[in-house]
């Protein structure tokens, strides 16, 4: 079994925010994998199916972000998970809009999710690591998360998040460099091939040799005549 976690901050209010695309990417795979209807548990909307071969539950934490890491420490308990077994997928301010990465372990680079996380799981768990890049300055850094995607960028979202439902099942079996190409398909698409294109053979003749022609004392004059008119 696994548990896929989507960070986020509960009610309308945030629905829209940079900082609950975690909770839009649980949303879609949900949607698109037809899972159970959302109940609530574990201090949180919890939501079960398959995927691929493997049993997953989705769990999006309600306890607002800085406490996420008890609704993820219940839900663990619960079902008798190792930190081996969660997936969370949340914001990553030092990822470009658009980029996603995958990353076990480690620290929780000031995400007060993540931070929470640690304080009740550890740090040995999977990450999705979802770029939604950087206001450019430390101060700006809670407006903007606690802010909604902007209109230009509603195309590179929802690439983003159906490649994530794309590659849920690989995700979830195991396969987290399958995962990664399934959402760079979404996001940057293979472009055919653009190989030089061949020359076209023309039986018309080029600027320099219709002026040779005209030219040419063999022409008459009606012809010289008629050629600059071309």
């Amino acid at each position: 079994m696994r548990l896929f976690v989507g960070l986020g901050n509960p009610g309308s209010k945030y629905a829209h925010n940079r900082h609950n695309i975690g909770f839009m990417a649980l949303d879609r795979i949900a949607d698109d994998h037809g899972f159970a209807p959302w109940r609530g548990k574990f201090q949180g909307s919890v939501s079960e199916g398959r995927l691929g071969s493997e049993k997953v539950v989705l769990l999006k934490p309600e306890t607002f972000m800085n406490l996420s890491g008890q609704s993820v420490g219940a839900a663990m308990r619960f079902y008798k998970l190792e930190p081996g077994d969660v997936t969370v997928f949340h914001d990553e301010l030092d990822l470009a809009p658009g980029k996603v990465r995958i990353k076990v372990g480690g620290g929780h680079a000031g995400h007060n999710g993540l931070r929470s996380i640690h304080q009740h799981i550890g740090p040995e768990y999977e990450r999705v690591r979802m770029g939604i890049g950087h206001p450019g300055h430390k101060d700006r850094v809670s407006g903007y998360v606690l802010s909604d995607f902007a209109k230009a960028e509603a195309d590179w979202l929802d690439d983003v998040l159906r490649g994530c439902s794309d590659g849920a099942a690989a995700l979830a079996g195991g396969d987290p460099a399958r995962f990664s190409n399934a959402v760079a398909l979404r996001v940057a698409p293979p472009r055919p091939s653009t190989g030089s294109k061949p020359k076209q053979v023309s039986d018309a003749p080029t600027g320099v040799q219709a002026k040779a022609e005209r030219d040419s004392p063999s022409a008459s004059p009606l012809q010289r005549l008629m050629d600059r008119f071309k």
